[in-house]
């Protein structure tokens, strides 16, 4: 299978990274209207967009993922809409109505992420509880199971311990059923994904720390008798020259925002240590790692196009099926990314394939 690329939709201001710098990035609808028609003719296959309720990490204007994906699918026609939801301040109903509203609208591109929730302060300021970190991950999985129960079946009765439906229905249903994503670091979100998701996002890492994450949710998937597909977050910077790429990094960093950087490694570490194991999905992140909130550093997508196109086949070859892009410039860094790299991972993806079949 070809590797597929999807962009971080900059839905809330401030762009992908925690600095200071000037960006040439904007978060109105009318930006993300351009980038995401730049995204799908570029070669991205999905884009995903964020969800956030209050500012933290200087976030300070967040439109809404599920609204503003209805809104793109009106001026997209190929690129897949992963709207992102937090379970606790939704009703499953009223998302799974949302998804297959959104899926008529674009003719089958609706997907959705399920993020469990990290940011304390956002339940708190909506009025809703705090849940025990791995009850969080027990509550989405039941939202999951009745996102699909609603999309699939003529009528819903579930009955778990976060949600009760009797004799739901739901109509329209998708034209094809959305894809659902997850991320998380835990032991509590791996299980999770290998009983219900269609795919695990991970933060960025390292080709071995990859490459540990994905043996183990596989194995976990395949006890249950399912397959995963895995996408991986990058922050990714391309320029002429190697050196060029990485001081744009270092310019990066030095104008990074030390009093957010710190109030954001904060709220996750909180997050973290109220799981079992006491470690999230930041629990190895240092400061420079922690100015892009996904650790898209770590992925080491910064270089030249030959030297990220390289890299992107090294993930492809221990088993990432996708490639989550952020970018400082979204004016004009997308579109490079499209001419310059995506034609060089695909020449490598058939120049691959040739060596199996050789071998």
């Amino acid at each position: 299978m070809s590797l597929k690329f999807a962009y971080w939709v900059p839905n809330v201001s401030g762009g992908l990274v925690i600095s200071k710098i000037p960006q040439r990035t904007g978060w109105s609808f009318e930006d993300n209207a351009k980038y995401a028609q730049i995204a799908e003719e570029a070669g991205f296959e999905y884009a995903l967009l964020q969800t956030r309720f209050i500012a933290s990490y200087g976030a300070e204007n967040q439109l809404e993922a599920i609204a503003l994906a209805s809104a793109l699918a009106t001026v997209t026609t190929k690129i897949n809409l992963i709207a992102a939801v937090l379970p606790g301040l939704w009703h499953p109903g009223t998302v799974a109505k949302m998804l297959s509203t959104i899926d008529q609208i674009s003719h089958g591109r609706a997907s959705i992420n399920i993020v469990s929730g990290w940011f304390k302060g956002e339940f708190q300021s909506y009025g809703e509880p705090w849940l025990d970190h791995d009850e969080r991950y027990r509550r989405s999985e039941e939202f999951i199971r009745v996102l699909r129960d609603l999309w699939t079946k003529d009528e819903t009765n579930f009955r778990g311990d976060f949600y009760r439906l009797n004799s739901a229905p739901l109509k329209p249903k998708p034209a094809s059923v959305p894809q659902v994503f997850q991320g998380g670091n835990s032991s509590a979100a791996r299980q999770m994904a290998s009983r219900v998701s269609d795919w695990y996002f991970m933060n960025g890492n390292t080709i071995d720390g990859f490459k540990k994450q994905i043996e183990e949710v596989k194995a976990l998937a395949a006890v249950n008798g399912r397959s995963i597909k895995f996408g991986v977050n990058a922050f990714v910077i391309v320029r002429d020259t190697e050196e060029e790429a990485r001081q744009v990094l270092r310019d990066i960093i030095a104008y990074s925002d030390p009093e957010a950087v710190e109030g954001f490694r904060s709220q996750v570490q909180f997050a973290g240590k109220a799981s079992p194991e006491r470690e999230g999905m930041w629990a190895n992140s240092d400061y420079n790692d922690l100015v892009q909130y996904n650790d898209g550093f770590k992925t080491g997508l910064i270089g030249t196009p030959e030297q990220v196109a390289d890299r992107i086949i090294e993930l492809k070859k221990i088993g990432v099926d996708l490639i989550l892009t952020g970018f400082l410039h979204y004016d004009e860094d997308i579109q490079a990314f499209g001419e310059q790299v995506i034609p060089l991972v695909r020449a490598r993806e058939v120049e691959l394939a040739d060596q199996l079949l050789t071998h």
